[in-house]
C-alpha cells in the first residue's frame, strides 16, 4: 500500500482501536469521580451513565497523532512518506496544532458544563474564546472577501453556529455520534479528492475514533458522550468545513463550497427548525425542549432507534449529494 493511502488506514484504524481501547478506563474514572448522567425530565435511561465518550473520542484522536509523529522523528519510514509529510506539516502543522488544543479546550469546557451546568453565557464565551483562537491561527473561512476582520467574524461565527447545533442535537442513543461519523467521513473524501492528504488524515482519525465509541452508545448506551464530547463533535466538524480548499483555482467546481453546507445539512437544519419553534411558542431559543427532529419522529410513531436510523440515512443522502457535486 503506497502513500498515501497507508496514512489514511493507519488514522483509521488508529482513531478507532484507541478509542475503543480506553473506553473501560474512562467509564472506571467517570464512575470513580461521579462523572455520570443521572435518570430526569426528557431522559431516556433509567440508571446513571457514564459521560466517558467525549473524554475516549479525544484519547482516539491524541495518543495516534501522538504515535505518528515519535514514527516521523524515528527514522521508520521511507524518505519520499517523510518528505511528503514534512512539506505538509510545514504548510499547516501550526494549523493542524492549534485545532488539536482546540479540541482538548472544547472538551474541559463541556466537562465543566457536565459538571456544574454552566449558564449559557459562561458557554458562550468559552466556545468563542478557541473559535477566536482557530481564527488566527489561519483556519479561517474567506468566501472570496480579502478582509481579516470579516474572514475572524465568519469563522467565529460558523464555529459557534455548527458546535451548538451539534451540542443540542445530541438527544437519542447513537445520533450525535453516527452523524459525526457520516460527516468526517464525507469531509474525508472530498478533501483526499483534492489532494489535501492531512485534512484527509485528521477526518478518518476522527471518523475512526467517532466509530470506535459507537458500540459503547447505540443502540443501548453504556456510556454517553456528554457536553465533553458533543462539544468536540460539533467543533472539530465545524473545523473539518473549514480545513479543505472546496473551491480553488486548482478546483474549480461550482458547487463545491456547498459541500459543507450540504454534509451538515441534518444538525444545521434541526437547529433551525427548532429555533423557529420555540420563537413561535414564546420560550428562550436556547433552553432544550423536545421538538427535534428525532423526537418528533418518535411521536410520529417510530421507536428512538429507528428514529435515529432515519435521521442517519437522511444525513448520509445529504452527505452522497454533497460527494457528487464537488467536482461539477
Amino acid at each position: 500500500m503506497k502513500f498515501p493511502d497507508l496514512i489514511y488506514l493507519l488514522s483509521f484504524l488508529g482513531g478507532l482501536v484507541t478509542t475503543a481501547a480506553s473506553m473501560p478506563f474512562w467509564r472506571a474514572w467517570c464512575r470513580r469521580t461521579g462523572l455520570l448522567d443521572s435518570p430526569g425530565h426528557r431522559k431516556i435511561h433509567h440508571v446513571p451513565i457514564p459521560l466517558a465518550g467525549g473524554f475516549a473520542v479525544l484519547t482516539g484522536l491524541l495518543l495516534p497523532v501522538l504515535a505518528a509523529w515519535v514514527v516521523l522523528q524515528s527514522g521508520m519510514l521511507d524518505p519520499d512518506t517523510v518528505d511528503r509529510l514534512r512539506h505538509g506539516l510545514s504548510r499547516r502543522g501550526g494549523q493542524l496544532a492549534c485545532v488539536l488544543l482546540g479540541a482538548a479546550a472544547m472538551v474541559g469546557l463541556g466537562w465543566w458544563d457536565d459538571r456544574h451546568t454552566l449558564s449559557p453565557g459562561v458557554k458562550f464565551a468559552g466556545q468563542t474564546a478557541i473559535a477566536l483562537a482557530v481564527a488566527f491561527s489561519g483556519v479561517r473561512v474567506t468566501l472570496f472577501v480579502p478582509n481579516l476582520l470579516f474572514s475572524v467574524g465568519v469563522t467565529v461565527g460558523w464555529i459557534l453556529v455548527v458546535t451548538n447545533a451539534v451540542n443540542i442535537m445530541d438527544n437519542m442513543n447513537g445520533l450525535c455520534a453516527g452523524l459525526g461519523v457520516i460527516a468526517t467521513f464525507c469531509f474525508g473524501v472530498a478533501s483526499g479528492v483534492a489532494g489535501q492528504y492531512l485534512v484527509t488524515a485528521l477526518a478518518l482519525l476522527m471518523c475512526g475514533a467517532l466509530l470506535g465509541f459507537l458500540p459503547f452508545n447505540f443502540p443501548k448506551a453504556s456510556s454517553f458522550l456528554g457536553d465533553s464530547g458533543s462539544h468536540l463533535v460539533g467543533y472539530l466538524l465545524a473545523v473539518l468545513a473549514i480545513l479543505p480548499d472546496f473551491y480553488s483555482l486548482d478546483h474549480p467546481a461550482r458547487f463545491a463550497v456547498l459541500t459543507p453546507l450540504l454534509v451538515l445539512a441534518v444538525p444545521l437544519g434541526d437547529m433551525v427548525m427548532v429555533m423557529m419553534i420555540r420563537r413561535r411558542l414564546g420560550r428562550p431559543i436556547y433552553v432544550g425542549d423536545n421538538n427535534h427532529l428525532s423526537h418528533r419522529l418518535v411521536r410520529r410513531g417510530l421507536k428512538q432507534t429507528d428514529a435515529v436510523l432515519v435521521i442517519w440515512l437522511l444525513a448520509a443522502a445529504f452527505g452522497t449529494l454533497a460527494l457528487l457535486l464537488f467536482g461539477r
